[in-house]
């Protein structure tokens, strides 16, 4: 959807509170977006394994491709704290999805790696969530697919802390 045509102009207007139309059907579409992705966050993480907090999904993810990571790493990477990172990856370790083993690099730390059994059922989810993606998106062309991935990249790297 045409964010500029839906406010019946062109986009470069202003809105409430004196801020930019395109500003506000940003804020607008990303709020459903969110809403959306929160409402389905408990089913995808109960697809993988039906203990599985809805949180802890992204770090499987982020496991899934870019392999053995640090505790510390992970934490960065999801933006929370050791403690709170420590007690996520218990969890999935109990559940059989992930293995810490020490660092040879730094004793103190660990690294996380997915299990044979986290790897087989994270796949399995990613593969159904990009068949659902091929479904929604059927009438657009691949071109305005790699666009919308193109800059939801670049926004999620213009938001890192």
């Amino acid at each position: 959807m045409d964010a500029g045509a839906d406010q019946g102009g062109s986009g470069t207007g202003t809105g409430d509170g004196g801020v930019a139309r395109e500003f506000l059907a940003l804020e607008r579409e990303l709020t459903v977006i969110l809403r959306r992705a929160r409402a389905s966050s408990g089913e995808i993480a109960r697809a993988v394994h039906p203990e599985l907090e809805p949180g802890a999904y992204g770090l499987l993810v982020r496991l899934d491709e870019c392999g053995v990571q640090r505790a510390t790493d992970l934490a960065g990477y999801v933006g929370v704290g050791k403690a709170t990172m420590s007690r996520q990856l218990k969890v999935l370790d109990e559940l059989g999805l992930v293995t810490r083993e020490p660092d040879p690099a730094d004793g103190r730390a660990s690294l996380i790696r997915l299990t044979e059994a986290g790897r087989v059922r994270v796949s399995r989810v990613r593969a159904a969530r990009r068949a659902r993606y091929v479904s929604q998106l059927a009438d657009w062309a691949p071109a305005e697919v790699a666009e919308l991935a193109r800059l939801l990249h670049r926004l999620n790297r213009s938001t890192e802390s």
